[in-house]
């Protein structure tokens, strides 16, 4: 995404105003887009310029006119009043104001990343978590709260900070929070970031019981389309509970850990030690609680255990449980039927082959949405306690058949080199042949189950080559069962479109695993104690709290998702304290990314130096434009 300003000339004036634009693939070629329009921004008249003494309310979301009178955005002290038409509020009688600057004769020191810091503590402050732990956590001796701590360890993750020990070491250093906070540099170390954690990890289900109650007092934006305003009141009133499970891998032996065991890594790291996530979430993913269970546990005994824990903490009322089908038995099915809940689920595709005609039939099925079909079915026990939602997905379709054709292909191939080698030396060892052809048909399964291989035998009984056959011809079940899946429920629900709906939610589960494993760092864990462990996938699960609550705002003002993409620019919004004009050189440091100045038509180079005033780094950034017009010598390095 990219700003881009406009002008408009009328009447013998200029007008401005700003887009926020991305650019999108299209058939016909690479495209821009206008997300949004966002007027003036901020300091380009004086009504839109803010003070700093009025960054407290920014931060809490409240308006940033206080209840006294304000003037050029600083407090006055005199009673508010309503300004006549085309008046310009006077100027302030203290503080800074807004100018621009010719870039030539500032240079820029201390450089701090401010913008996505400044978003991240906005979305811990606007979720009321400051003063829940301030609240919780009995105050003593310690320098720093213990609640600034745990926000230092919450935003930093949510800017996709991978350690304890960077933070301390670079990235604090680095940011503006250290001003937004108030709490200097050399207060946050490592060792008080990791008893920050163990503080933490005891206030785990107040937090988590704050965030439900948070998701049910906010009321749904009326800027949300109807379907997400649906959405999000069932989400306030938890009757929609996502649940789906995920694992993430150690580094190290992590021996201090009991329930870090070799399983199923969903990361392909079979090789490192696990834990396995139970997360549970609204259909938005916003996520509401979670557990930690063993690594080498499987997804289907936790359901009764993470069920229980629900009810324990937040009561039994009549909710509708969405899990796939790696979730489901009949004894959690039981076992969610005698407890009265309700249950949407997913089946294993074995299952469809109970209601294979009701696959070839043509009649009674419902247009979910272009490509997909679905057809509401009885269960086959008359009972009338379940039913089942059959689909049809021609993408799903599409998709299955092209990856069957490609395990096809690697299937043929090698057991036609098989074939080629025993033609030409054939083998007397027929276990070892056919331990080579298990392999084969053990990595490529879905076409090993189509296609046969055959050993031949020479006079002497030796294998000397295969024969490929395919049994299932087409027109036959394996064809029809592409693209087709079940869905089973005790829901009442006559639409078979909206149960399908609820169901596809489940998809945001998916999302919330991906977001905090690859944007906020949740995997891989470094930690080896146990304790710690709890606490880093709490931070997680807080950050995680504050970016689904960012995708909600921005979905509502039509701005899209966030992305590493979308917080890089925020990123480098950095702010700076600049010299007087005295002299006409320009220093900063690559990690404070700095560019030439936008009003230089020159492009910058790099040039070696010692660094700029206040970073260790070799390289310093300079634009040469004010370098060849500075009859100065450029100002004396400083080293931290």
């Amino acid at each position: 995404m990219f700003l881009r300003r406009h002008r408009k000339h009328a009447a013998g004036e200029t007008y401005e105003y700003w887009t926020l634009c991305e650019s999108v693939r299209t058939a016909q070629g690479p495209r821009q887009k206008v997300v949004a329009t966002l007027g003036k921004l901020t300091g380009e008249e004086p009504q839109a310029e803010a003070g700093w003494d009025q960054l407290e309310a920014l931060l809490d979301g409240r308006p940033a006119e206080a209840a006294e009178g304000t003037r050029g955005g600083w407090r006055t002290g005199e009673p508010a009043r309503q300004m006549e038409l085309g008046q310009r509020p006077a100027p302030g009688p203290e503080g800074p104001r807004w100018e621009l600057v010719d870039v030539r004769g500032v240079r820029v020191e201390r450089a701090r990343d401010f913008g996505e810091a400044f978003l991240g503590l906005a979305l811990w402050r606007r979720l009321g978590l400051h003063t829940l732990l301030a609240d919780l956590i009995e105050p003593g001796e310690e320098e720093v709260p213990w609640a600034t701590v745990a926000g230092v360890l919450t935003v930093a993750r949510f800017c996709a900070q991978r350690s304890e020990l960077a933070i301390a070491e670079r990235w604090y250093q680095h940011s503006a929070l250290r001003d937004l906070l108030g709490v200097s540099w050399e207060k946050i170390n490592d060792d008080r970031l990791y008893r920050g954690l163990d503080v933490l990890a005891a206030h785990k289900d107040k937090l988590c019981t704050h965030l439900m109650e948070r998701y049910r007092s906010a009321r749904p934006p009326a800027s949300l389309p109807i379907p997400f305003r649906l959405l999000a009141g069932s989400a306030c009133s938890s009757l929609f509970l996502l649940y789906d499970v995920t694992s993430t891998f150690f580094e190290g032996q992590a021996a201090g850990n009991e329930k870090a065991a070799r399983g199923y890594s969903r990361d392909s790291r079979p090789d490192c030690k696990q834990v396995c996530i139970g997360l549970v979430c609204t259909p938005e993913g916003l996520p509401l609680s979670y557990e930690v269970f063993a690594g080498n546990r499987a997804d289907v005994t936790t359901v009764e255990e993470i069920v229980c824990t629900m009810e324990e903490k937040y009561g039994q009322p009549q909710r509708v449980w969405v899990m796939d089908r790696g979730m489901v038995s009949e004894q959690n099915i039981e076992f969610l039927r005698a407890r009265g809940a309700r249950y949407l689920v997913g089946t294993p595709k074995s299952q469809l082959r109970q209601f294979e005609s009701a696959l070839l039939e043509k009649e009674g099925w419902s247009q979910v949405q272009s490509g997909l079909e679905a057809k509401l079915l009885a269960h086959p026990d008359g009972r009338g306690l379940e039913q089942f939602v059959l689909c049809r997905s021609t993408a799903r379709a599409d998709k299955e058949a092209a990856m069957l054709a490609r395990q096809m292909e690697a299937l043929t191939g090698a057991l036609a080199a098989i074939d080629t080698a025993l033609q030409a030396h054939p083998q007397a060892d027929i276990e070892k042949v056919s331990r080579r052809i298990g392999r084969w048909q053990g990595r490529h399964p879905a076409a090993a189950r189509l296609l046969e291989a055959t050993l031949r035998r020479d006079e002497a009984g030796r294998a000397c080559g295969l024969t490929l056959s395919c049994p299932i011809a087409p027109g036959q079940w394996a064809a029809h069962a592409q693209g087709a899946y079940l869905l089973r429920t005790n829901c009442t629900e006559a639409d078979p479109a909206q149960l399908w709906r609820w169901y596809i939610q489940l998809t945001q589960a998916e999302a919330a695993f991906r977001t905090a494993k690859s944007d906020l760092g949740l995997r891989p864990i470094y930690h080896q104690k146990s304790g710690r462990v709890e606490a880093h996938i709490l931070v997680c699960f807080l950050a995680l709290a504050m970016w689904r609550t960012l995708e909600m705002w921005m979905r509502g003002k039509g701005l899209g998702t966030p992305s590493a993409a979308l917080r890089a620019p925020a990123a480098r919004a950095g702010w700076s304290r600049k010299s007087p004009p005295s002299r006409a050189w320009t220093w900063c440091c690559p990690c404070a990314a700095a560019r030439a100045s936008p009003r230089c038509a020159c492009a910058p180079s790099r040039v070696p130096s010692g660094g700029s005033p206040n970073c260790s780094c070799a390289w310093a950034w300079s634009c040469p434009s004010a370098v060849a017009s500075s009859k100065t010598s450029p100002p004396p390095r400083r080293k931290m």
